[in-house]
């Protein structure tokens, strides 16, 4: 009976020491983060956080950040370094995670030269979702930086699909007989 008390109480010492070591070592939690460090950082948890900008009644603005439920794959506890922001033409300062950067065909250019899309995989990776949300294949996108730029960015803007034009065909109308009305 002792013992298995004892082992009751090495258990829970174990869980406790555990969860102590685990809060020590630290991780990345987005709400800890401030304004400088905020965009396209990882969590601990795999989520991405995401700086808000709030305006509070007295009209002064407050930056917050916070774990969106956009998951990274196979990344956590990033904090964007300064190189890739530069390299791939991103602000520190961006609020929120969009795809419409992608229409600008100055930043596709950054997010695909060698020095980004080789070396900034967290970058790369939500890029990567963000277009294949807009149904583009990231990799096609860069490979038509080589090429004919403005109709890939149509694809994007239409989400990968483009209307069929007009269809001609002969209609042939017809017109009812006209009635006489009735005296009756």
């Amino acid at each position: 009976m002792a013992s298995d008390f004892a082992l009751k109480c090495r258990a829970v010492l174990a869980l406790v020491l555990a969860v102590c070591v685990q809060a020590s070592l630290g991780g990345i939690t987005c709400e800890n983060l401030n304004k400088e460090t905020c965009a396209f950082a990882v969590a601990s948890s795999g989520k991405r956080c995401v700086l808000e900008k709030h305006v509070n009644r007295s009209e002064e603005e407050a930056y917050v950040c916070w774990t969106s439920e956009i998951e990274a794959h196979m990344l956590n506890d990033w904090v964007e370094s300064d190189q890739c922001i530069e390299a791939c033409g991103l602000d520190r300062k961006s609020i929120g995670i969009s795809s419409d950067t992608l229409l600008e065909p100055g930043f596709t250019h950054k997010l695909c030269s060698a020095q980004c899309y080789n070396g900034c995989p967290n970058i790369v990776d939500l890029y990567f979702n963000l277009a294949a949300g807009e149904g583009v294949f990231l990799p096609k996108l860069c490979e038509a930086q080589k090429g004919d730029v403005r109709r890939e960015m149509a694809e994007i803007r239409s989400s990968g699909f483009v209307a069929p034009g007009p269809v001609m065909n002969s209609v042939e109308y017809m017109v009812a007989p006209e009635v006489a009305p009735s005296s009756a």
